[in-house]
């Protein structure tokens, strides 16, 4: 068992709280993505999981051991950082080695653990060399085949395939998630980078100024966000956002957005109910909108500012009334800067948002932090 538990963490750089009463649980052998930008205190809890930073309150349990104020070696952990920490003075094979030596490892079993790594990371052919004749990538295959060469029962990696160009993050990042499926770790994984958390995790808890907003799997975090700020800092273009005006119509609730109107589902009348006469946001994402060239029912005529063509989609930047909306469409669809085009909303595909505090507004609000 290597449940992790973190319960109500608090870490201070004097006056600043990088670490705001967190409580996270990541099951046995569950994959956890740590997500936010920079400064959230992703990388500040990671270490005071690791060992590497005490907190100021709050405790840790790996294992249901209270390890909170033990030192790194005794916490049964490994750990892959971001500029790899790798020996430049030492050959590939004593590099991954290091950790089993730490451990005072019979010499057998530090010749199978290397090898089996090393033919992992497909860098077997390379156990001569010095890292400094080898290419980024392949010092970060280095760097992961030592972490996971002492078998820990926790593999904690800090933004481990940020210092790689583009396409190899992209290689690496496919045979990352499928080499840890096999080693079936608990693994926490530290990115700013929306795809590889969305791509990579089980989970994925997203942060802001020391907090957890939202801690769920990869496709609730996207279609569902929890506020606004989970939804603009989730997906490529981000989650629009437009004001609407909440009325009663003949006993029905719609949502007014000029003098276009939305109906919500059914079983978002009673809780938009309590927004009547007041302002709300409507979040949709780009590719969750009808684009349609012709007038049709319940569609909105609105003006193409801009067309982007990106190969697998279009573009189209758009305004209704102060609101600047990206949408996506097929690359078929045929249309140029200012032409109008008729703009379908799907209920369903609505999330619906409280104006002043930024939460998503639920028939009965899911749980989102766990």
């Amino acid at each position: 068992m290597a449940e992790i538990v973190v319960e109500k963490a608090i870490k201070r750089f004097g006056k600043f709280v990088a670490v705001d009463e967190v409580d996270l649980t990541v099951n046995d052998r569950e994959f956890v993505v740590l997500l936010g930008p920079s400064g959230c205190g992703k990388t500040t809890l990671l270490r005071a999981i690791a060992g590497l930073g005490m907190l100021d309150e709050g405790r840790v349990m790996i294992g249901n051991r209270d390890v909170t104020y033990l030192p790194p070696k005794d916490r049964n952990i490994s750990m892959v950082f971001q500029n790899y920490a790798i020996f430049p003075h030492m050959k590939v094979y004593d590099n991954i080695a290091f950790g089993l030596k730490m451990r005072k490892s019979p010499k057998e079993v530090v010749e199978e653990r290397v090898q089996n790594a090393a033919k992992l990371l497909h860098i077997e052919n390379m156990l001569d060399r010095y890292p400094g004749a080898m290419s980024g990538g392949q010092r970060q295959r280095v760097a992961v085949a030592r972490a996971i060469a002492v078998e820990s029962e926790v593999l904690l990696m800090d933004e481990p395939l940020s210092n790689l160009d583009a396409l190899l993050r992209l290689e690496m990042r496919a045979e990352l998630k499928s080499l840890l499926a096999r080693l079936k770790a608990t693994t926490i994984y530290v990115t700013h980078d929306q795809i590889e958390a969305l791509s990579m995790g089980d989970r994925i808890a997203v942060m802001k100024q020391g907090q957890i907003l939202q801690f769920d799997n990869p496709t609730r975090v996207y279609d569902l966000p929890a506020n606004q700020f989970v939804g603009s800092f989730i997906g490529n273009p981000p989650m629009n956002f437009l004001r609407g005006q909440v009325q009663r119509d003949d006993g029905a609730i719609k949502v007014n957005i000029g003098d276009f109107h939305l109906s919500p589902p059914a079983e978002m009348n009673e809780p938009l109910r309590a927004y009547e006469g007041k302002s709300i946001f409507v979040g949709i994402r780009a590719e969750n909108m009808e684009t349609l060239a012709s007038p049709a029912p319940d569609a909105l005529a609105v003006m193409v500012e801009v067309v982007e063509p990106l190969g697998s989609q279009n573009l189209l930047t758009i305004r209704i009334s102060e609101d600047i909306l990206k949408v996506s469409t097929h690359p078929d669809f045929k249309v140029h800067a200012h032409e109008t085009v008729y703009i379908r909303f799907p209920p369903a595909k609505i999330r619906w948002m409280d104006r002043d505090t930024g939460q998503a507004i639920a028939p009965s609000l899911d749980k989102v932090l766990a």
